[in-house]
């Protein structure tokens, strides 16, 4: 199976489209272990974006490159707001 064509810029423009909004992150920890949290994008940086965690036991942010994104060892996924 080929993978579709994506360079870093096309993450990078996705990433900043995300910017400030809850998004559900997906990270590939190896064998067969992923780490799935939800939170906030709370920066996007020329090299790296973070994600603050809605969790109580993660201490401070998370930070991710683009190229963890290009590759698929992470996963992000725009969360719906609810509607009041």
């Amino acid at each position: 199976m080929i993978k579709p064509q994506k360079n870093i810029s096309d993450v990078k423009r996705m990433i900043r489209e995300l910017d400030a909004q809850r998004v559900q992150v997906k990270v590939n920890l190896g064998r067969n272990k992923t780490m799935l949290f939800s939170g906030v994008l709370s920066g996007v940086y020329p090299s790296l974006f973070t994600v603050q965690p809605d969790e109580k036991g993660f201490l401070g942010k998370t930070a991710y490159s683009y190229s963890d994104v290009l590759c698929g060892n992470v996963k992000l996924t725009k969360l719906e707001e609810k509607q009041a």
